[in-house]
């Protein structure tokens, strides 16, 4: 039995210090009292800010209501909010679940379940791309591919081939005939906030469409306003058959869903999947409530406003500081600095300057603020990134 004076959860996460009690629009409040620019959004979920009045009026007046009733009866909100989603995209249908995860394995067991309806049970292989996230359960780590998710955890799950992205000679030979699917993000986020050329997302297009293939985009990061369109794949001119959706969505509640057309959600039918909480009245109110927000009159040309804005600022700070930034990725709220020093180490400093900022791959840091940032707030965080760079740069020197 464990000591009282160690924690009792699973040490899978490597927590900072602190713990927050309450927040208000980009800022997070300590339990001692010490205020922190947001810039993290707890990893793009928190799409609005905290304690946001419209999502908190949303979520206390359908507490007062019914929380859960389950997928065997209808559930009006859930009607509501798919019918505003498919309405605002590409997509026909909607199935809510709880997060990006369970999205994006509905996605895979479409895409397997469209060919087998169709005929061809043996097109189950879905094309993945290195340095993709696609979640953590046994077949979306295989679907990442990245060896430090899926180590230790019994043979890795069939079905997953994975390329380069833009590297489509290797894409050719990977292609066959138990090809189902291409699955890929717009802009890589846990892999370094890597944009994927919106060329190569119509040459993916066009081969899925020469070749009898369905395209599933991974909108979980990218959706949902934070490059400033409603979706990033928006800014390419074409569309997927399924798109997964989650963490801004639902504005800091769970909340997931798999879009996608008719045609492609065809082998989906009664009893072929489910889920006990996903699309709960509690969920499908905050998540009517944020897309108000978000598809408001002018607030996604903010967005656009306020990520170029920021990336001026930032590329003028990469200028002051060679020997801790190298470059600038990513769109609209979706930022990353590539460094020269341990992203990990920099993710500290900033928070020495009470500025939370998220680690990724290919040694980046994370710039994923809540979309209703001010000009203020801008300015406070590049100020505190300067401090932060500052700081790193005095320990090389002291250090050689």
């Amino acid at each position: 039995m464990a000591s009282a004076s160690t924690s009792a959860l699973v040490p899978t996460y490597a927590r900072a210090p602190i713990a927050f009690e309450r927040g208000e629009g980009a800022w997070l409040v300590a339990d001692n009292g010490e205020r922190y620019l947001d810039f993290g959004a707890g990893i793009a979920v928190n799409a609005l800010g905290h304690a946001h009045p419209h999502l908190v009026e949303a979520l206390t007046t359908q507490a007062q209501k019914i929380w859960h009733t389950s997928n065997l009866f209808q559930i009006p909100d859930g009607e509501r909010l798919g019918r505003r989603l498919v309405d605002a995209t590409f997509a026909d249908v909607a199935f809510f679940a709880n997060s990006g995860a369970e999205a994006n394995e509905a996605a895979i067991k479409m895409a397997r379940k469209y060919h087998a309806v169709g005929g061809h049970p043996e097109r189950y292989r879905i094309v993945t791309f290195e340095g993709a996230f696609h979640g953590r359960t046994l077949a979306t780590i295989a679907a990442g591919g990245q060896a430090k998710y899926i180590e230790g955890f019994g043979p890795k799950v069939d079905g997953f081939d994975q390329v380069p992205a833009g590297d489509f000679e290797a894409l050719d030979a990977v292609i066959g005939p138990e090809t189902a699917a291409l699955m890929i993000e717009p802009i890589q986020g846990e892999g370094g906030v890597r944009a994927i050329d919106n060329d190569v997302l119509r040459r993916l297009r066009a081969i899925c469409d020469e070749r009898g293939l369905l395209l599933i985009f991974d909108e979980i990061q990218t959706g949902v306003g934070r490059t400033g369109k409603f979706f990033a794949h928006e800014w390419t001119g074409v569309a997927p058959d399924i798109m997964t959706v989650a963490k801004g969505i639902g504005g800091g509640f769970p909340l997931g869903v798999c879009l996608a057309t008719t045609e492609a959600a065809r082998g989906l039918t009664a009893g072929t999947h489910g889920t006990t909480f996903g699309g709960n009245p509690l969920a499908m109110a905050v998540g009517n409530a944020v897309i108000d927000v978000i598809l408001a009159d002018g607030f996604l040309e903010q967005v656009q406003r306020t990520g170029l804005l920021l990336k001026q600022r930032l590329a003028a700070l990469v200028d002051r500081h060679p020997r801790v930034f190298t470059e600038i990725r990513g769109q609209g709220l979706m930022l990353g600095l590539k460094l020269n020093v341990l992203n990990t180490d920099f993710a500290a400093a900033a928070r020495a300057q009470k500025l939370l900022v998220i680690p990724a791959g290919d040694n980046v840091v994370r710039l994923l603020p809540p979309l209703i940032i001010t000009e203020d707030d801008v300015a406070q965080a590049v100020e505190r990134l300067d401090a932060a760079a500052s700081t790193l740069e005095a320990q090389v020197r002291g250090a050689a």
